[in-house]
């Protein structure tokens, strides 16, 4: 029986369910680790001497986020020792991350940077690697929260959880900053590596917020993570240690691709994976030459910073939510319909600026579309990744989803730079063929949407 229409107000209601703040913390403790191996770690290593290519360089750390898919089906098949037991196996997970976070903060409070540099990097490379990890396992306990026919509930959690990340990256930053420069003003001599124990205590806060993060107790994960061991042996044809042990490898790592396509059908697998990979292109295009052409038409570093960085968290956090909203209301699929034409309207604007010139007012409104536009296809696509993963490899199928999502933007937008330069610097074609890169992924899920076995389309 189909849903009763909300109205504004019930969907607004939807965010008070206790759920969402469960979320929005796990939102938090996935945006947190950012700020140590981003910001803090880069005004560190400022502040005692090193060069901006050694800073540039240690930003390598961060390759590790486009890869965890390698790693999430252990995630989602191996049990911790004892932390499973005692909180459930996501939360066992998360814990164990926090808790080689906190080490590492540890040793990087006792460490020179300049005498040290080698072993800092590669502490950060663990945070890294730790964080990555940690975020598979905060999006399949986010999904987790919510059942799997509540497709609204999911697309207010989409929106929960990026308002969660965006929080717990800026507050993070906000308290490692004035923390840094309070230990500063007060005469501490290694003021940042007595900061990252106060960030320490961060994760410690953190730690004990998760456990009012409830886990569903009861799950038939594992009965049918072993059926598809059993089928994979059967068809193997015999049963020794060797068969066991090819099943076990076979299903921990092919399981959860057989699932999606045994779940969707081969050729709207392929229509969705299709999607997922084309949807942001335009936008990442944009995305990754935006300052170049921001500076390139004349504007400043500070009405860059006003109407890119500070009226565009605002924005963001703002239009997540009534994206979220949107979402429940029309549908997810709908809401990726209206969110793909909106990032094409808005590059068309980003190429009216470049024809008429410097202008602020169009500046401002071209950014400030971008950021609504960015804010409603970020809520939708999680939304509908969320949706579409089998409960059975949540972690697995979800991180390859996003990080499908992820090697689209990253693999065709570095090659931006280079289309600019083959146009001549003519940046009103670039935002033309930026608007014209959206079509295909929309082709793609048009041909695929009265197909798709997900909630609220």
């Amino acid at each position: 029986m189909e849903e009763k229409k909300q109205n504004w107000v019930d969907s607004l209601l939807v965010y008070k369910d206790v759920r969402m703040i469960r979320i929005l913390l796990l939102g938090a403790i996935s945006g947190f680790p950012w700020v140590l191996i981003a910001s803090s770690l880069s005004l560190w290593l400022k502040e005692e001497g090193l060069s901006r290519s050694t800073i540039g360089w240690a930003g390598l750390i961060f390759g590790v986020y486009a890869f965890n898919y390698l790693w999430a089906p252990i995630i989602d098949r191996i049990q911790i020792p004892f932390l499973t037991k005692k909180l459930g196996h996501r939360r066992g997970w998360i814990v164990l991350m926090q808790i080689i976070i906190l080490l590492s903060l540890i040793v990087w409070s006792v460490i020179n940077p300049t005498q040290n540099l080698a072993l800092l990097i590669t502490v950060g490379l663990v945070i890294a690697i730790a964080s990555a990890t940690q975020d598979i396992t905060v999006d399949a306990l986010r999904i987790e929260q919510i059942n799997v026919n509540e497709g609204k509930s999911m697309a207010a959690g989409a929106a929960m959880a990026v308002v969660g990340w965006w929080t717990g990256y800026k507050l993070g930053g906000v308290i490692a900053l004035f923390t840094a420069e309070y230990f500063e003003n007060i005469g501490v001599a290694d003021y940042w590596q007595a900061t990252f124990l106060v960030l320490g205590v961060v994760i410690i806060l953190m730690n004990i917020g998760l456990m009012f993060v409830h886990e569903p107790i009861e799950t038939d994960r594992e009965a049918k993570q072993r059926e598809t061991d059993q089928m994979i042996k059967g068809k193997l044809g015999s049963n020794n240690i060797i068969t066991n042990f090819v099943a076990y490898i076979t299903g921990t790592i092919g399981g959860p691709i057989i699932s999606f396509f045994k779940k969707n059908g081969f050729n709207i697998a392929i229509g969705i994976l299709g999607f997922v990979f084309l949807f942001k292109i335009g936008e990442a295009f944009l995305g990754r030459m935006s300052i170049v052409f921001y500076k390139e038409i004349g504007f400043s570093k500070g009405q860059i910073a006003i109407y890119s960085k500070t009226l565009g968290w605002i924005t963001t956090v703002v239009f997540t939510l009534l994206g979220g909203i949107f979402a429940m209301r029309s549908g997810t699929v709908k809401t990726m319909f209206v969110a793909g034409g909106f990032m094409a309207a808005t590059n068309l604007l980003f190429a009216a600026l470049a024809w008429t010139g410097k202008s602020e007012w169009l500046f401002a409104v071209a950014v400030i579309a971008d950021d609504i536009s960015a804010a409603f296809a970020t809520v939708a696509f999680v939304a509908f990744i969320s949706l579409l993963v089998d409960r059975t490899y949540t972690a697995t199928q979800y991180a390859l989803l996003a990080s499908i999502g992820t090697a689209g933007r990253t693999t065709l937008a570095s090659s931006s730079g280079a289309l600019v330069d083959w146009l001549n610097g003519d940046w009103g074609t670039f935002f033309i063929l930026t608007t014209i890169m959206v079509i295909p992924s929309l082709i793609c899920l048009w041909i695929i949407k009265d197909k798709l076995k997900v909630g609220a389309k």
